[in-house]
Parts: C-alpha cells; sequence; structure tokens
C-alpha cells in the first residue's frame, strides 16, 4: 500500500512540474509577441550602455542603482522623467527612428544616446 501512495505522489508532482514548465512556455510565448524592452542602469554617474541601438517601438526602461537622485532628459525634450531615487525607474517607448543624446539634469556631465532605427 505504501508503494502505490509513493507512487501516486511522485505522479502527482510530476504532473505539476509538467504543467508548470508548459505555463511558462505559455508565457514566454505571449511575451514574444509584446513590443521588446531593453535596460539602461544609471550607476557611479554613467548611463549603461553609453550607446544604445533599439527599433522603433522597443521599450527603454532606466533605473537608477545610484544612492543619489538622477534623470532622464533628452537634448529634443522627447523625454524627460522625474527625479530618480535609488531603485526608481523611468520608461520610454520610441516611435521614430533618429538619434536621440540625452543627459541627467542634475549632473549635466552624465550623457548618452539612444539610437533609434
Amino acid at each position: 500500500m505504501k508503494k502505490r501512495t509513493c507512487i501516486a505522489i511522485a505522479a502527482a508532482c510530476l504532473l505539476t512540474v509538467v504543467g508548470a514548465v508548459g505555463a511558462a512556455s505559455k508565457a514566454v510565448s505571449a511575451g514574444e509577441s509584446a513590443s521588446p524592452s531593453t535596460e539602461i542602469k544609471i550607476d557611479n554617474f554613467t548611463f549603461a550602455p553609453e550607446t544604445l541601438t533599439v527599433k522603433a517601438g522597443t521599450q527603454i526602461t532606466w533605473t537608477n542603482h545610484d544612492d543619489i537622485p538622477h534623470t532622464v532628459v533628452s537634448d529634443d525634450k522627447a523625454f524627460k522623467s522625474k527625479a530618480l531615487d535609488t531603485d526608481e525607474k523611468f520608461s520610454f517607448t520610441p516611435t521614430k527612428a533618429g538619434t536621440y543624446a540625452y543627459f541627467c539634469s542634475v549632473h549635466p556631465k552624465m550623457t548618452a544616446k539612444l539610437v533609434v532605427e
């Protein structure tokens, strides 16, 4: 009797794992049809990467990993964040091709470039 119980529990565990894997693969497939996204890190008074090239429609998210606030402001004012505290994020999704130079308005020597194809 114990052997049957162990087999039944093992089978139930296996079905749970298989179901979870199937659900995860469906989530990935659904995510592939959504807009692409990428991250720019703000750390040690720099934007990384300093130059990023993406396709139009890609969501760009900046995350401040510094201990002090920073902003993300494009030279042409196409996008402008509020002051981002530690671990705060700002997102922008460009729809037009072009080059967007940007900087931190609190620390103007912090500069970078977003190239949209």
